[in-house]
C-alpha cells in the first residue's frame, strides 16, 4: 500500500516565493501542495475546510503578521508548522520566538543565485516537511534532483581502531535536529558550571546559531557560544557549530580543539551530526560520550555507531520525550546506543558520567 502524501499549506504574502515554494515540493512524490495562501485570514478560511499535515509560514505579512498566526494555530489546532523567512541573524530572536511558540523547524527561504544554493535550499525544505509531519505538536513549517546523500567519509577518513592516543580529558558531543533548540534549551539549562566541555551540532541554518549560543548562554550556569576554528576546548562551556559548516573535534597533544570545516552536505546536512561523531571517535575514544536527541533522518547513527566500538558511551533521547524520534531510532537501530534515558535525565547521566571519570568534581 502507497504511503499517503504530506499535504502542505504554504502562507506567505510574495506570490513569488509561494511559487518557487510549491516547484520544489510538487517535484517530491511523497509530498502534496494542499493549497497557497497570501496571507493568514486567506488560510484560515483554508483551515475551516480542512487541515493540512503541515504549514509552511512567512512572519513578515501585512494583515496580520505570522507570529500571530503562529500562536493562534497552535492554541486551536495544533499542526506542524515550519518558518520560511528572509530573516536573518538580526531577527534571529523572533525565530526562537517562534520555536516558543510551537514551530518545529525553520528554513531560509530559497535562494535562486546559484544551481548548487537551490539545490540544497530544496533538499533542506523537502526534508524538513517530511520531518515535520512527524512531529509531536503540543499546545501552547526548473526540475531539480535529489542531491546524493553523501557519508562522513567526504569530510573524514573513518577511525581506525588502536590508533586513538591516551588523554584524561573527557568530552561529550552532542547531535539534534527537529525540536533541538527546546531540547538543548533543557539539557543546558540543568548543567552546573563544572560540568564537561560540550561540541553540539543542531540542524539550523547560517546567521542563526551565534544568536541560538547567545541566548543559551544568557540562561545557562554553563557558557555557551558558537564555535570557532582553531579555538581551545575547555571544561565548563558548550560550543555550537555554526551554521552552514562542519564542526569536529582535534587534538594537539594531549589538548582538545575545535576545527571548523567546508564541504559538503553529510547524510545531507550541514554541519553534520555524523562527522563530529567521528572525529570525536578518532579522537577522544573512550573518553568522550556521545548523545542523540529528537531528530528526523538518520544523522549521527553511523557516527555513534564509530563512537562506541572505540570505546565511547552513548545515549539516546527516548521516544516520548522526542519532537521527532527519527535520529535516536536510527541510531538504535544501528547498534551505537549504549542507554536510552528520557530529555530530562540526559543532564544527569552527562554529569555521571563525568564524574566516573574525574572524582574531584562529584557532589
Amino acid at each position: 500500500m502507497p504511503r499517503e502524501k504530506v499535504r502542505v499549506l504554504i502562507v506567505d504574502d510574495s506570490a513569488s516565493v509561494r511559487q518557487i515554494l510549491l516547484t520544489i515540493l510538487s517535484e517530491d512524490p511523497e509530498i502534496e501542495v494542499m493549497a497557497t495562501a497570501s496571507d493568514p485570514f486567506v488560510a484560515a478560511k483554508r483551515l475551516e475546510k480542512e487541515l493540512p499535515d503541515v504549514i509552511i509560514l512567512d512572519l513578515e505579512m501585512p494583515r496580520m503578521d505570522g507570529m500571530t498566526f503562529l500562536r493562534k494555530i497552535m492554541a486551536q489546532h495544533p499542526i506542524p508548522v515550519i518558518i520560511c523567512s528572509s530573516l536573518t541573524e538580526e531577527g534571529s530572536n523572533v525565530m526562537f520566538e517562534a520555536f516558543e511558540a510551537g514551530a518545529v523547524d525553520i528554513v531560509p527561504k530559497p535562494k535562486i543565485d546559484t544551481r548548487q544554493a537551490l539545490l540544497e535550499c530544496s533538499t533542506r525544505l523537502r526534508e524538513a516537511v517530511k520531518s515535520a509531519a512527524r512531529a509531536r505538536v503540543r499546545p501552547r513549517a526548473e526540475r531539480r534532483a535529489i542531491e546524493k546523500k553523501l557519508t562522513a567519509d567526504a569530510i573524514i577518513p573513518p577511525p581506525v581502531p588502536g590508533k586513538v592516543r591516551p588523554t584524561t580529558e573527557r568530552i561529550v558531543c552532542i547531535g539534534a535536529s527537529t525540536g533541538g533548540t527546546e531540547a538543548l534549551n533543557d539539557v543546558l539549562e540543568m548543567l552546573p558550571p563544572h560540568c564537561p566541555p560540550l561540541l553540539i551540532v543542531q540542524h539550523m541554518p547560517a546567521g542563526f546559531t551565534a544568536a541560538f549560543a547567545k541566548r543559551l548562554d544568557g540562561i545557562c550556569q554553563i557558557r555557551v557560544k558558537e564555535a570557532e576554528d582553531g579555538e581551545p576546548v575547555l571544561p565548563g562551556w558548550a560550543y555550537i557549530a555554526p551554521g552552514a559548516r562542519h564542526m569536529l573535534l582535534q587534538r594537539i597533544g594531549l589538548r582538545y580543539q575545535i576545527a571548523i570545516k567546508d564541504g559538503p552536505p553529510v547524510s545531507r546536512h550541514r554541519p553534520s551530526v555524523d562527522v563530529l561523531f567521528r572525529s570525536a571517535a578518532q579522537h577522544a575514544g573512550a573518553n568522550a560520550l556521545g548523545v542523540i536527541m529528537t531528530g528526523m533522518g538518520d544523522d549521527g547513527a553511523r557516527g555513534m555507531l564509530e563512537m562506541k566500538k572505540l570505546g565511547a558511551a552513548t545515549r539516546a533521547q527516548d521516544e516520548d520525550s522526542s519532537v521527532v524520534f527519527g535520529m535516536p531510532k536510527e541510531a538504535i537501530a544501528h547498534g551505537g546506543v549504549e542507554k536510552v534515558v528520557s530529555l530530562h535525565q540526559i543532564p544527569r547521566e552527562i554529569m555521571l558520567w563525568y564524574q566516573a571519570g574525574h572524582p574531584a568534581v562529584a557532589g
